[in-house]
């Protein structure tokens, strides 16, 4: 499986579709603040990747939301995901780490991956290769640009319901 998502983290860089938006070096970044987000905490759940998740949100406290993710598959936890979206340079970036049920990681100690903020507005943020589009007040639709095996480019749709 981490074979796989990797994959997903490398496209999530590099391909888009069309839900999702893709930064490129010299792009100016939309001015945010971590307020603009605030919409965003609280504790959903949901269907993508081919199981359900989990998701929650903080609110927003200096300068930064964190977040938890799990996926889980045929009753199993698949992986975890720590996320903290924050503000850097004027704008929003998202980042997280992977980790397997076993708590080993997927990248080096001091790694993460980076989704740079690319749009926001009342629709949802778009983030470099994840999109979060609002869908009511107590739904949202997620879309991960990805790439499999092949090099063939897709989304990947989740869909968030708020459960508080």
């Amino acid at each position: 499986m981490q074979t796989f998502l990797m994959f997903v983290v490398l496209a999530a860089m590099q391909g888009t579709a069309s839900n999702t938006l893709r930064f490129e070096d010299g792009m100016a970044r939309p001015s945010a603040t971590i307020a603009d987000m605030a919409w965003l905490a609280g504790s959903w759940e949901g269907e993508g990747l081919g199981g359900t998740f989990d998701e929650m949100w903080t609110a927003p406290a200096g300068g930064a939301m964190a977040g938890f993710f799990r996926l889980v598959r045929d009753g199993k936890p698949v992986f975890y995901e720590i996320l903290t979206v924050l503000e850097h340079e004027g704008s929003l970036e998202m980042r997280l780490k992977h980790v397997n049920p076993d708590m080993t990681g997927w990248e080096e100690k001091n790694n993460y991956v980076t989704f740079k903020l690319v749009k926001l507005d009342e629709t949802g943020a778009y983030f470099s290769g994840f999109t979060l589009k609002r869908a009511g007040p107590d739904a949202l639709e997620g879309y991960l640009a990805l790439r499999d095996r092949e090099g063939n480019a897709r989304e990947e749709k989740f869909v968030f319901r708020r459960v508080r």
